[in-house]
């Protein structure tokens, strides 16, 4: 059986490196899998992206915001990640659920039922098998992030990202067992290590 893994955290917490390094591993290894991201994935789910991260929409409410991540991810598990798992693909994402949970929910402060709701009817329920969240200070990711301009949300002041953080570590202590976190301030290397070690955990026996 296929698996799913998720990952999650702050902008600038080293996902998009960590993810690289992890996908050569998984080639290396003959692992079957696909990459893909939220929002986004899909032709439809891209220019959704494109219209809730860009600044110019910075008066967007909350509830739009939600409600367009649901539409963009409802797209998104429809035509790519269950037809992936279902062929024996493993799925790697950038994003699922969790991230609107933080982002909507607790930072955001619409009703997490009302959050989750739209998001099980989108996914039809789907859940990763393994979520690994890279937990860094706002204050450092923020330090970290490209020269590319901030999009919207990363514009958001320090107090969001700080309520993302501690909405992820929640969500985290609710699930202990899918919900994995590794401390990003270390080393590539050793996060990576980390990484792997989750991931070799579930995937399925070969």
């Amino acid at each position: 059986m296929a698996v799913f893994i998720t990952f999650e955290g702050l902008d600038g917490a080293g996902k998009g490196t960590q993810l690289k390094l992890l996908l050569e591993y998984l080639k290396q290894k003959g692992v079957p899998h696909i990459f893909t991201r939220e929002p986004g994935g899909t032709p439809m789910a891209e220019r959704i992206r494109g219209i809730v991260l860009d600044p110019a929409h910075a008066g967007m409410s909350v509830i739009s915001e939600a409600l367009l991540f649901a539409a963009a991810r409802a797209d998104h598990v429809n035509n790519v990640i269950r037809p992936a798992l279902e062929s024996g693909q493993n799925v790697i994402c950038d994003r699922y659920v969790d991230s609107s949970m933080v982002y909507q929910a607790f930072a955001g402060g619409l009703p997490l039922e009302f959050v989750a709701g739209i998001n099980e009817m989108a996914t039809g329920g789907l859940k990763p098998h393994r979520t690994i969240m890279l937990d860094i200070p706002p204050e450092v990711a923020r330090s970290r992030r490209g020269v590319n301009g901030p999009d919207r949300i990363e514009e958001m002041d320090e107090w969001y990202h700080e309520q993302v953080r501690q909405g992820y570590l929640e969500l985290a202590a609710a699930e202990p067992r899918r919900f994995k976190v590794i401390d990003a301030s270390g080393s590539v290397e050793q996060v990576q290590e980390r990484i792997r070690m989750l991931v070799d955990e579930v995937l399925p026996r070969r």
